[in-house]
């Protein structure tokens, strides 16, 4: 029972990252707040675990560590919001994130040893086909001719870069299966935020982001960020890869854009059109395949 509570948690929590991305886009430059995020999130878990005396990385542990954060949020995150600001519907990023679970489990199988039943592979295009129905909608505007940001990079290098955020957040998934599963979830979450941390405060570095007006909606963002995205959801995915199969558990990922449809239903107004609770039913029949 607890395992189903716990997915249903991950879900709706991961979920809400959409909503954050888009409160905070008037207040913040996207990796400046992102290293805010994740910098608070270790600072957490760091006095969680110093509080429990929980044993900490060491040695090449501690640097595999510092890898699995970087690409699991830093890269991932970094990667999927620059691609935004140049100009990709935050639609088609969305669309591109739900492969993440089809390539962990073609991925998972010749490396973990990890085989998905022909069930599964349905449940994994039918969850496919549901976060496309979802999406259409926003589809359709992106590929009408939305305006592209002036002195935005190249088409094909915005691509790029989004599909290497895909990479990004599923070989940080599959590290969770290896060595570093052995590690105190609480020490190795705090470290694994700091790597994220470090990536953030790169590109930020690098983009030459500045821009932080403080208001309550930035605040309340940031601390939801730090508690219940980097904190409570990501540590909810680690420990779900940790006691399962990964591709089980990233199947989950195929109801955080139908969800977030709807949370922006109701936090925005934006319409919810019949196609799209098609969608969200095909993602949560190809999630219970998936899973069973």
């Amino acid at each position: 029972m607890s395992v189903a509570i716990n997915a249903v948690l991950f879900v709706v929590l991961w979920s809400t990252g959409f909503v954050v991305a888009r409160a905070i886009t008037p207040f913040a430059d996207p990796n400046l707040f992102l290293l805010a995020r994740f910098g608070g999130t270790a600072a957490l878990f760091t006095l969680v675990a110093l509080a429990t005396r929980a044993a900490w990385p060491r040695g090449r542990d501690l640097g595999k560590h510092l890898l699995a954060g970087a690409l699991l949020q830093g890269v991932y995150l970094g990667a999927g919001y620059w691609a935004v600001a140049q100009g990709l519907s935050a639609g088609v990023m969305a669309l591109l994130g739900a492969l993440q679970p089809l390539l962990t489990a073609a991925v998972a199988a010749p490396l973990l040893g990890e085989r998905l039943s022909p069930r599964g592979w349905s449940g994994m295009a039918l969850g496919l086909t549901g976060v496309a129905l979802v999406l259409e909608p926003k589809l359709a505007v992106a590929g009408a001719g939305v305006p592209v940001p002036h002195g935005s990079a190249p088409p094909w290098l915005v691509i790029v870069i989004s599909v290497l955020a895909v990479f990004s957040i599923t070989a940080g998934t599959l590290f969770q299966k290896t060595s570093l599963a052995k590690a105190d979830i609480r020490s190795a979450s705090a470290v694994q935020n700091l790597g994220a941390a470090a990536v953030a405060a790169v590109l930020a570095l690098a983009l030459g982001e500045h821009r932080w007006i403080s208001s309550a909606p930035l605040w309340a963002s940031l601390a939801w960020g730090i508690v219940m995205l980097s904190g409570v959801s990501v540590t909810l995915l680690v420990w779900m890869v940790r006691r399962g199969d990964a591709s089980r558990a990233t199947a989950l990922l195929f109801l955080a854009p139908p969800l977030a449809a709807f949370e922006g239903y109701i936090g925005f107004g934006e319409m919810l059109l019949p196609v799209q609770i098609a969608g969200f039913v095909f993602a949560l029949a190809g999630v219970w395949l998936a899973r069973s």
